[in-house]
């Protein structure tokens, strides 16, 4: 497992100057999301470590409507930047 694979988009300038834009709470939620997978791959029956998961996965959905709602671009780049994929909405 490393530690250090996680990706760097936003500069060391913009994390010093807003920590606490969305951008970075979004980003910094990506990280503890792909840690904990790797870590989930092989602690399988880890169940608090999957809630933990399950909660910062909530939290960075509600995150990302609330910026896609504000600012479509923003959101899009973000989206792009960091590889998660758009949700779609339900065909129901």
């Amino acid at each position: 497992m490393v530690k250090n694979s996680f990706i760097s988009v936003i500069s060391q300038k913009e994390k010093e100057e807003n920590p606490g834009s969305v951008e970075f709470q979004v980003f910094r939620s990506t990280n503890k999301i792909r840690r904990l997978s790797l870590h989930l791959e092989l602690h399988k029956k880890d169940y608090l470590s999957q809630r933990g998961l399950r909660k910062i996965v909530g939290k960075r959905q509600r995150l990302l409507a609330y910026l896609s709602k504000k600012n479509k671009v923003r959101y899009k780049e973000l989206i792009g930047q960091l590889n998660i994929r758009e949700k779609t909405k339900p065909l129901i």
